[in-house]
Parts: structure tokens; sequence; C-alpha cells
């Protein structure tokens, strides 16, 4: 909330506070406590990417959700209504990351119109509470509800291109009722219409509650046993806390990781291999131990050595992991993934990727056979910074999400490199039932999400697809993944085309190989 209560609109990036008055009332409404904080900070860090910045209004979430977690130790996760703002959620997931919280989006990428439609028919009731959009006159579209908006705002859809859930910052709103308000509902009962620019094309206007109260609800429903908790401080329910605290330091986390390291089991260096590759301004370097078996504790402590090695390598010619592209990450068991992947986030951090992490694939090999060590990297590495990125650590329904420091897709002067993609349900970031093909349909439809993100489509826009299949999949079951995968790019491309996507066929290169092992069973 505004640090001043008689502001009801703040110039902010990141929040939302018009109606702030009135949210003091969701803890009755809901029966849970309520955290608060009034926002100190303002626009400080504008890039899209974040990095911790003392004084910016990001760290007043900080603040926040590190006092309700100290308060409710339960807690595990945080959700936000993000549909299609990068600036928003890339916040929201850095400040999860920091605090060991996972982010959930599950409003992201879905259709607008249909998401407006099933929020009004599961009973949320919201009112505008700000119009700034051609089209929307704050004195006939102020405190009206949503659904009675709804064919005004496709019309205008259909006139002016608006986003008709108001992500363009066409409109906002605040709820008065749904599901969660198990108590009682909210009731406006007096506002004031508040013009920031009268007279414009699109006059911007807002509320200014003066009057409400609460109208109890007939039947409180309880939570059910799955959804109570054992915290005592849930037992405050209704109750609304007001977090203080400074801002926080900047943290020491990148200092620990660099020292980390450093403390490295030294390596005579004939038992580092090292190979590479250069095409115009494209190069990939591999690095591998020989006789690692003789020495190494497992594949994390040969990868600890092969990356500080190709670190110094891309030292060596004044790049750094920003100008990484991809990572093919090869280890010779995916038993100590885990352990794996606690080395590589020691070595590629966000902070030393201002540009976006790059995109990653893990597969287990039989390298000790032939003599490869434990871990085999290849980084392909551009000489500019001119790639872009997507990276969603949060759940949602899109495609499954990267909470490491791996994203999902790196693009780089039209050519896509896209992260690793298993049959997981993105909601739920489990194997999908049915058996691989299943899992191989599913991994094409989450490829195909991250691809529509960039406008293509792999039906028609591939280069290469490399699949790989455990070699404990049976021999029939292996035709069946061939058959599957045939379909779906073949179905996946007429409706592709059917909406009017490019006509230019690609004809990939298919490559099929059988791995010992993959990321998940």
């Amino acid at each position: 909330m505004p640090a001043d209560d008689s502001v009801d609109e703040l110039d902010s990036f990141m929040y939302q506070t018009v109606g702030h008055q009135i949210i003091v009332s969701y803890a009755e409404c809901m029966g849970l406590p309520l955290f608060r904080r009034r926002i100190q900070g303002s626009t400080r860090h504008q890039t899209l990417n974040y990095k911790t910045t003392p004084g910016d209004e990001v760290e007043d979430m900080f603040i926040l959700l590190n006092e309700v977690k100290r308060q409710i130790p339960s807690i595990t996760a945080v959700s936000s209504g993000a549909i299609a703002s990068d600036y928003q959620r890339l916040r929201v997931e850095s400040v999860c990351s920091r605090l060991g919280l996972v982010s959930l989006a599950y409003l992201w990428k879905q259709d607008q119109s249909l998401l407006l439609q099933e929020m009004i028919s599961n009973g949320i009731l919201a009112i505008t509470v700000k119009v700034a959009a051609i089209g929307l006159d704050p004195a006939k579209h102020l405190g009206k509800e949503i659904a009675v908006l709804t064919a005004h705002l496709h019309k205008l859809k259909e006139l002016y291109g608006i986003n008709v859930c108001g992500e363009g910052g066409e409109y906002e709103t605040l709820t008065l009722d749904c599901p969660l308000f198990i108590n009682a509902r909210i009731v406006l009962d007096e506002y004031q219409t508040v013009l920031h620019s009268p007279g414009s094309i699109a006059s911007v206007g807002v509320i200014h509650p003066l009057a409400f109260h609460l109208e109890n609800k007939d039947t409180a429903i309880s939570l059910s046993e799955n959804d109570k908790t054992s915290d005592s401080s849930l037992e405050k329910k209704g109750s609304v806390f007001v977090v203080q605290g400074d801002f926080p330091q900047r943290s020491e986390a990148t200092c620990q990781s660099n020292s980390e390291t450093t403390n490295l089991v030294e390596v005579r260096d004939d038992r580092i291999c090292i190979s590479k590759t250069k095409k115009d301004d494209i190069f990939s370097i591999c690095c591998w131990l020989q006789d690692s078996c003789k020495t190494s504790a497992g594949s994390h402590e040969d990868l600890a050595v092969v990356l500080k090695h190709i670190e110094s390598q891309l030292a060596g010619y004044g790049f750094g992991w920003e100008h990484v592209l991809y990572i093919h990450l090869y280890i010779a068991d995916m038993n100590e993934f885990a352990a794996v992947n606690e080395t590589y986030v020691r070595f590629i951090t966000q902070e030393k990727c201002p540009f976006g992490v790059p995109s990653r694939s893990t597969i287990e090999l039989p390298l000790l056979q032939v003599s490869l060590g434990r871990a085999y990297i290849e980084v392909l590495v551009a000489n500019d910074n001119r790639k872009n990125v997507l990276h969603v650590q949060s759940i949602s329904s899109w495609a499954p999400s990267c909470i490491g420091p791996y994203s999902q897709a790196t693009l780089h002067k039209e050519i896509l490199h896209m992260a690793g993609q298993l049959g997981l349900d993105p909601p739920t970031m489990r194997l999908c039932n049915g058996g691989p093909s299943a899992e191989l349909e599913q991994a094409l439809v989450n490829s195909e999400a991250v691809a529509n993100v960039f406008n293509c489509s792999i039906s028609t826009s591939a280069i290469v697809f490399t699949i790989y299949c455990s070699a404990h999949t049976p021999l029939p079951e292996r035709f069946k993944i061939q058959e599957k995968q045939d379909s779906f790019l073949k179905q996946t491309r007429l409706l592709h085309l059917d909406k009017g996507g490019k006509c230019k066929i690609l004809d990939p290169i298919f490559l099929y190989l059988l791995a010992p092992d993959l990321p998940k069973r």
C-alpha cells in the first residue's frame, strides 16, 4: 500500500494501489491473516531482467514475503496473477528465488478472452477502479462490474486491439467477492471519481473509495482438512499485520558463490581435455576429464573442474557465461543429477548472466566406457550479446518451468536454441501418464508452446530435432514414438497454416539417440 494513505495511485511499474483502502477487509472476508507493507521504494531498476537493487520497490515485496515466511514457515509458494507481463513476472520470480519460494503463475499466457469469461463464470465479482484506454470513459465505465463490461471490452479489442483482461494497463479492477471470500462480501457504498488527464483521447480516471461495508454470507465455508495448516500464526484468522523494516543490503550470496568455485580439487592439466570449433561469430568449447574414475568422487566433482576450466577459457577470449547460448550437459550417472545441479548453479548464475542464463539439455551417456570422464560439457558461445532469452521460473499451465539457472529457449540471429523438454504436465510438473509415446507428445506440446512465444512453430520452422529415448524403452514402443511424432507435427502444421502462419516449411533433420537414462523417470 502507498506510504501516504491519501494517495490512490502510485507512479509504479510494479504495483496497483487504487482501492487500497478496501484491502484491509480481505482478511475478514477470507478468514485468513493479511500481511501488508507501505511501499517505500521507487522504480530504480527499470531493465527487464531484475537485479537486486536497494531502494527499489521490488525490495518492499522481498521484506514483506520474508516476514510472512518467518511467521508462517509452512508457506512454500507465492501465487501471482501475471498473464503477459514479463516485467512483473520476472520480479516476482527474483524475490521467490531469493527466499526459496516457488512462484505460481497459473494465468500465464492464457487466452485473455477465455480467461475473462472463466473468472466471471467462477463467481469473481470485480469492478473497475481505474480506466486508461481509448473507448473507456471514467464517467461511464468506472465502478462497473467486469461481467457488465465484457461485450464492450471485446468490441474495443476489435476496434483498437486492447487487452480484454487489461494486461496493457487499459483498466484495473478490485475484487469485491469471489469463492475465497467465505465469510463476507464487500459492498462499495460511495466513491469519488478522480480524473488524471481529462479531455484527452484516452482519459485516465480512478476511484477514491469514500464508504464501504461488509455483507455477511449465509453459509461460511471452513477450510478443508487438506488446506489446514498447523502454523500457530494461522490461528489469528482475519488478523492484519503491517510489516515494517528497512531495505536489505546487497546480498553476499554472489561473493560466497565465487569463493565456493575456487575451492576445487587440484587436477593436472594433462587430464583436462578440450576441443574447440568455430564458425563465423559462433564457437563451441567441449571439455572433459580423462581417467576421472580413478580419483573423482562423482560426476559433480568432475563437473566443477570442467566448468572452472571452461570459465577460464571464456575469460581468455574476453567472454563470460553471459555469452553462452546453449549448454549440452552429459553425465555418467543420472542418479547424481541433484548433486550435479548444485554444482552447476554455483558457476552459472543470474548475476553472471545479466542478459539471461543459457538454455540447457542434460542426458546420461556411458562416458566412462569411452574415457570421457563422468561429466562432459559442450557450450555454444556467441561473440556478442545480441541474444533474447526466455526464462520462466513460475509454475503455470503454459509450459514446464525452469526453476534452475537455465532457460526454456535462447534466440540469437534468427536461430532459436530450445532447452531439452520432457513429457511434463506443466501445472503439476509431473511426467504425464500413458508411457513413452504420450511423454513424447507432451514434450512436443511443451516445445510448441515455447516456440509460439517467438512467433514460430516447431512444425514449420524446426531445423533439427534431437529425440532422446530411454534405452529401457521396448522396441515396439519406439516405433509408436516415431508415429506419434509424425502425426503431431502434421496436425500442428495444419493448425499453424490455418491460423495464417508462414507458408514456408523447413524440412528438419531428425536425430534419434538411445540414452541410458533421462533426467526424470
